[in-house]
């Protein structure tokens, strides 16, 4: 289970707690859909839930190896000097940090190497990772189900950022933790993810809205409507993976964005971006151009294991800074088993990365 996973209290808090609900078998909704078999091999086997959170920073140290190697390197001279700080500027560039989050960094790093008067390198590194945890720290914040009933999150993403099996992921976490979750398959733009969702669905034990070559504002519309109807705590609606260049249907989304908003009044409560940590400084494009769009509430940053360019949360975190509109990492994925996507700790990362 996500460690630091939190629900809010009903907002009556004289209510009695209803006790966990079931989720329902696919045959007891009508909107639910069968599962093909033929589509099961294409996931990998159902994962065990996820075990404790030190081997979950384990795997991060590992997953962030190729990100940080480069940047670890720069510490192992004997002095600070000029070069030292050259090398470590390249380094953060390599990494995909930026030049605007690298200029930053540098500049409040050689701040605290006066005021700490560090003569070492190893010094230096260990400031580098408190620069690093306290420019993250506002991303650091967790996703909280339970303060609307159902809770909407929709969730958005370019194709192959790993979007639908995040869901999936995600999707068991809460199932795990008692909460009856509601799908709705609005990706009818990639022919395959209906059949993928409906897999996750299948495996989790939760119910599916889907129609085959519907309308995605109208499956989102259903679902919410009928997540409310048979008490679900969660609907999470699978959108299109779009490019933030194509207009018309990026259109779409806000479309679908409005008539969840039609189905309950203050839905969506999250907007979610799920991002490629592969991408580097494109997926920083990727969340400005979404949250002009949309209006993120949170990102979900995908493959850090197989990337040397996860300084891009760097990038993501000045932003936010700049936008004084702090668009919080809820989790992070460095592998494809289900105890590889894990909630987003500033200092976490930023020791993961430099101190291995």
């Amino acid at each position: 289970m996500f460690s630091f996973f939190k629900k809010k209290p009903a907002a009556a808090p004289a209510a009695a707690s209803p006790a966990p609900t079931p989720a329902a078998s696919p045959a007891a909704a009508p909107a639910a859909s069968a599962v093909p078999s033929a589509v099961a091999p294409s996931l990998p086997p159902a994962p065990e839930l996820a075990p404790a959170r030190d081997s979950w920073l384990d795997r991060l140290k590992s997953g962030l190896r190729k990100t940080g190697s480069n940047i670890t390197q720069v510490f192992t001279g004997t002095q600070i000097d000029d070069a030292l700080y050259e090398d470590l500027e390249a380094a953060l560039l390599m990494a995909d940090a930026g030049v605007a989050a690298t200029e930053y960094l540098l500049t409040d790093l050689k701040r605290r190497v006066k005021e700490a008067k560090a003569t070492q390198p190893a010094a230096v590194r260990n400031l580098l990772a408190d620069a690093l945890a306290d420019l993250l720290k506002p991303l650091e914040q967790p996703l909280v189900v339970g303060q609307h009933t159902p809770t909407v999150i929709m969730v958005t993403g370019v194709n192959g950022a790993g979007k639908t099996t995040s869901i999936g992921k995600l999707t068991r976490h809460l199932a795990g933790a008692n909460q009856k979750v509601l799908l709705a398959a609005a990706d009818t733009f990639r022919a395959a993810a209906r059949e993928q969702l409906a897999v996750w669905a299948d495996r989790n034990q939760v119910e599916i809205v889907s129609q085959e070559g519907g309308d995605p504002a109208a499956v989102t519309f259903d679902a919410v409507k009928a997540g409310a109807a048979r008490g679900c705590d969660v609907v999470i609606a699978d959108t299109a993976g779009r490019l933030p260049t194509q207009l018309h249907l990026m259109e779409e989304l806000k479309k679908i964005r409005r008539t969840i908003g039609k189905a309950m009044d203050g839905a969506p409560h999250e907007v979610l971006l799920v991002v490629d940590g592969n991408t580097g400084q494109n997926a920083l494009a990727q969340v400005k151009a979404f949250d002009e769009a949309l209006g993120l509430t949170g990102l979900v940053v995908t493959k850090l294991d197989g990337t040397a360019k996860g300084g891009v949360l760097a990038a993501i975190a000045l932003w936010s800074r700049a936008h004084a509109k702090a668009v919080p990492v809820y989790f992070i994925g460095v592998g494809e088993k289900l105890e590889d996507l894990e909630t987003f700790g500033a200092r976490e990362f930023a020791q993961a990365l430099l101190m291995g």
